[in-house]
C-alpha cells in the first residue's frame, strides 16, 4: 500500500511514523509514505497558504489553489481515495481501518488554522473521518493515528499474522489482560491458570476476563454484546440451520438490524448484517414478518442468504431503493437467485488430520496463480482475492516449493475457494488444504462451515469424510443487480 499525506508540517509527519513497528515495516517496502509539504504549490512568492476567510471570523483558512495543486502532483488524472481528517467527520473506527487497509493508495489531507477552503474539499476529497469530538492544531496527529491503525493490518507489518485479529474490539470484548516474565513482580503473581499449560482453560479464562473488564470500562459496548450473545442462544436450537447468523455476530462481523419474538411458538424474526461483506441474513416467522425486514435491508446490501422459500419472491419482486439513506440513482435495483447450496458446519471441536504436509498461508506473491484458477472471483473479482490474501485468510499446498493448489476463508466467514490441479487430485491434496483451513478456524475458537452447491456430489461426499454435517433447510444466495445491470462489488 502507499500512503500519501499533504501536510503543512512534513517533518512531524515523516519523524513520527519512521519509528518503532511502522518504521521497521517501511523500511521492508510492505507500504510506502510519501510525504507532500502543501506550501511547495503555493503560487504567492512569500510561501502563503492562507488568508482571511470571508464573511469574517477568528483565524486564518487554507486556500484551496496550493492545496488542490499538491493533490494533482500527488494524483495526476487518477482516482485515489482522499481523506480529510476532521472533527464533524465520521468516526474512525477498526472497521473503518478494515475497509480503508483494502485500498493500493490512500491519500490524507491535514488541515490547519481555521479549516480549508470548502471548495477544493468538495472536489478532491472522498471521505471526511474524525478520530474523536474535540479540536487539535492540525491534521497531523489524527492522520498519523489512523495510519497506524491501518498499516498494522497489512500482510507482514505486525509480525504475527493472527495478533491483528485477536485484540482490543474484537467480538465487541476488550481484550484479556497479559503477563510476561517474571511469574512474581511486586508481589503479584501472575494468574495460575496462564502457567498450567490447558489451553481451553487458558481460552475460557481469557474470555471472562475480557467480559468482566468489557463491563467496567466499556458498559456500551458490554450491552452491545450481551444483546449478541442473547440472539446467539436463541438461534442456537437450530444451530446447524443458523450457523452462519451465529458466527457472523460471534465474529464481531455482524451487527443485528432487527430482532423480536414474534409470539408464535417461540419464532423470531432476526436481520443480521455482515457490513464488511455486504450480507445480509435473515428468518422471517411468516410472509408478513418477511416483507417487513425485506424494507430494512441497507441500501449497501450485495447478498442475501435465505433459507424460507417465501421470502425469494418477496424479495426478487422489491426495487431496493436508498433504505433511509442518501445513494445515487443507480445504487437502486433488485436481488436476483444466484446459487442453491447446502449448508454443512464442523461441530466437533477436535482437529483434523492433515496429512499432506505442505499447506501454508499465501503470500501476495500467489495472487496471479489463485485469479488464474478461482473463476468465480466472488466479491469484487481480483480485488477480493488480494483483500482474502491480504487478510491472511488463503492457504496453499505445495510441491517442491510450486503452488498447486489453494483454500481459504470467505469475508463472510464461510469456507471455500477450494482448488487443486487436475494432475494432482486423488492424492488427498484437496482434503488435507480444507482440513488446515478447518484447523485455523478451531483455533479462533470459531465453528467452521461453508456452502456447497446442491448438484455437486463430490464435494458432499468430501464434507461428510471431513465430518461436517448438513444442516436440514437448503440456502439461497440472491445478487443485488442494479437499473443498468451491473452487480456491487
Amino acid at each position: 500500500m502507499k500512503f500519501h499525506v499533504l501536510t503543512l508540517f512534513p517533518e512531524m509527519i515523516a519523524q513520527g511514523l519512521g519509528q518503532g513497528i511502522l518504521g521497521k515495516a517501511a523500511g521492508k517496502q510492505l507500504f510506502t509514505l510519501n510525504v507532500v509539504n502543501i506550501r511547495d504549490y503555493t503560487q504567492e512568492r512569500h510561501g502563503k497558504v492562507d488568508d482571511y476567510p470571508y464573511g469574517g471570523g477568528a483565524g486564518m483558512l487554507m486556500q484551496a489553489q496550493p492545496v488542490y495543486d499538491a493533490y494533482k502532483a500527488v494524483a495526476g488524472g487518477r482516482k485515489i481515495r482522499t481523506i480529510y481528517v476532521t472533527p464533524q467527520g465520521e468516526p474512525f473506527t477498526q472497521k473503518k481501518a478494515r475497509e480503508l487497509s483494502e485500498e493500493e493508495e490512500l491519500l490524507f489531507l491535514c488541515g490547519h488554522y481555521e479549516g480549508i477552503d470548502e471548495r477544493v474539499l468538495e472536489e478532491i476529497v472522498t471521505d471526511s473521518v474524525s478520530i474523536g469530538d474535540y479540536v487539535l492544531t492540525g491534521g497531523e496527529l489524527p492522520a498519523m493515528v489512523m495510519i497506524d491503525a491501518i498499516a498494522r493490518l497489512l500482510p507482514g507489518v505486525l509480525g504475527n499474522d493472527a495478533s491483528a485479529e485477536e485484540e482490543s474490539f474484537h467480538c465487541d470484548l476488550l481484550e484479556y489482560p497479559q503477563y510476561s516474565r517474571p511469574e512474581i513482580w511486586h508481589g503479584k503473581q501472575v494468574p495460575e491458570v496462564l502457567l498450567a499449560g490447558d489451553h481451553r482453560k487458558t481460552a475460557a479464562w481469557r474470555l471472562e476476563q475480557s467480559i468482566s473488564r468489557t463491563a467496567r470500562r466499556r458498559p456500551d459496548l458490554y450491552e452491545k454484546y450481551c444483546k449478541k450473545q442473547d440472539i446467539i442462544k436463541r438461534l442456537f436450537s437450530e444451530k446447524r440451520n443458523n450457523i452462519h447468523m451465529m458466527e457472523a455476530l460471534a465474529s464481531g462481523r455482524g451487527e443485528i438490524l432487527y430482532a423480536a419474538d414474534t409470539g408464535t411458538s417461540g419464532e423470531w424474526d432476526i436481520l443480521v448484517y455482515d457490513g464488511e461483506s455486504g450480507i445480509c441474513m435473515m428468518t422471517a416467522a411468516d410472509e408478513t414478518s418477511g416483507k417487513m425486514l425485506a424494507e430494512r435491508i441497507p441500501a449497501d446490501a450485495r447478498w442475501i442468504v435465505i433459507s424460507q422459500p417465501f421470502m425469494k419472491e418477496i424479495l426478487e419482486k422489491r426495487e431496493f431503493s436508498d433504505s433511509g439513506r442518501t445513494f445515487p440513482e443507480d445504487r437502486k435495483g433488485k436481488f436476483r437467485e444466484t446459487a442453491l447450496c447446502g449448508q454443512m458446519l464442523y461441530t466437533p471441536r477436535e482437529t483434523l488430520s492433515v496429512r499432506y504436509k505442505e499447506v501454508h498461508r499465501l503470500s501476495e506473491k500467489a495472487f496471479s496463480y489463485i485469479c488464474l484458477h478461482y473463476p468465480e472471483k466472488e466479491g469484487g473479482g481480483e480485488d477480493y482475492i488480494r483483500e482474502r490474501i491480504r487478510a491472511g485468510a488463503l492457504y496453499g499446498a505445495f510441491e517442491e516449493e510450486r503452488l498447486i493448489g489453494f483454500a481459504g476463508v470467505h469475508r463472510g466467514g464461510s469456507l471455500g475457494m477450494l482448488y487443486v490441479e487436475e494432475s494432482r487430485r486423488g492424492r488427498g491434496i484437496g482434503e488435507s488444504l480444507e482440513a488446515y483451513v478447518v484447523n485455523q478456524m478451531l483455533g479462533k475458537g470459531r465453528t467452521p462451515y461453508l456452502y456447497v452447491d446442491e448438484k455437486d456430489i463430490a464435494m458432499y461426499r468430501l464434507q461428510e469424510k471431513l465430518g461436517f454435517y448438513k444442516a436440514r433447510k437448503n440456502f439461497l444466495w440472491l445478487k443485488k443487480v442494479l437499473a443498468n445491470g451491473m452487480t456491487l462489488c
